[in-house]
């Protein structure tokens, strides 16, 4: 057992320059806007700084939780103990070699893509409207219109449990539908490096901005979320979107949380949600889904956190 108030003035005592705060409001920190407090939350400045709370958290057995745009993300009513480390600042360095764009995990993937735009390569048309952080990314191997994370990254820098920094090619990283080898094992991305294609700024400009209006056409972007809710079922033909709606579930709601009337993939804060709507909504989608389909929708969204009843305890 830690304590967290010791915790936290060592942390403060190590002089580092990314912030430290105690007993931090999470919702503000994710995309969905809903969740309790970090005991802890810390934004490295630098890859050092991380590994130096990395080591800390497990020389001490403090849970840590990797944030990155906060954007897949859904933080349960009761908060997250331990340390929330949202990986920002100095981790979110763009910069290009050659054929080749370098971007530290906290970097938003938009921005990445804007940057492959600026230095005319072409290969990351596809993640231009994905939200999220590079390292988020990569670690669930995100996609969008026909392309994943897994056809444009080359090699990660990686920081495994002990806290040694390694490098891993692109095969290495095992990559599968929506997964890959960071989400198990306890190693984190640092920094990814993509290997794309010189191109047209004018082509390259056009894909995006086609890539954007759909988007824009089809997903309740307008609203808080956490992106889609469900995977893709693996059955041929059948898309989550469609289903829920045939079951009757689209504009459904438990509270300030609404399967959306744009999307019914999506489920949006419409204001005041609790993780506690959420999770209820999610639980009556997938009912609703299995008594029709025979298919169980498994969730895309992260749910970390504890509930706001095991709290109190």
């Amino acid at each position: 057992m830690y304590d967290k108030d010791i915790i936290y003035q060592r942390m403060l005592r190590y002089r580092m320059k990314g912030r430290v705060q105690k007993d931090a409001a999470l919702a503000r920190e994710t995309s969905f806007q809903i969740g309790g407090p970090a005991d802890i939350l810390f934004f490295p400045e630098n890859i050092a700084e991380a590994v130096r709370v990395l080591k800390l958290c497990r020389r001490e057995r403090i849970p840590l939780l990797l944030l990155g745009n906060g954007t897949n993300v859904l933080v349960r009513d009761g908060g997250v103990r331990g340390v929330v480390m949202k990986l920002g600042g100095g981790l979110c360095e763009l910069r290009r070699e050659r054929d080749r764009i370098f971007a530290g995990a906290g970097a938003s993937l938009a921005d990445a893509a804007r940057f492959a735009l600026e230095q005319g390569l072409a290969g990351l048309e596809f993640a231009c409207g994905i939200p999220g952080s590079v390292g988020g990314a990569v670690c669930m191997n995100a996609g969008a219109y026909g392309s994943e994370m897994r056809d444009v990254v080359f090699r990660s820098v990686f920081l495994d449990r002990e806290g040694n920094v390694g490098l891993l090619d692109s095969l290495g990283h095992d990559f599968g539908y929506r997964k890959s080898r960071f989400q198990e094992g306890g190693s984190v991305i640092l920094e990814t490096e993509f290997l794309l294609a010189p191109g047209r700024p004018d082509e390259i400009a056009g894909r995006i901005a086609e890539y954007q209006a759909r988007r824009e056409a089809s997903q309740p972007l307008d609203a808080p979320s956490a992106g889609s809710v469900f995977r893709r079922p693996a059955a041929e033909g059948l898309y989550v979107g469609p289903m829920i709606e045939a079951c009757g579930m689209k504009g459904a709601a438990v509270g300030g949380a609404m399967v959306s009337e744009k999307h019914a993939g999506f489920i949006i804060n419409r204001g005041g949600a609790t993780a506690a709507d959420v999770l209820e909504l999610i639980r009556r989608v997938r009912a609703k889904v299995r008594e029709r389909f025979s298919v169980d929708l498994e969730t895309e969204i992260r749910v970390v956190g504890i509930a706001a009843e095991a709290q109190a305890v």
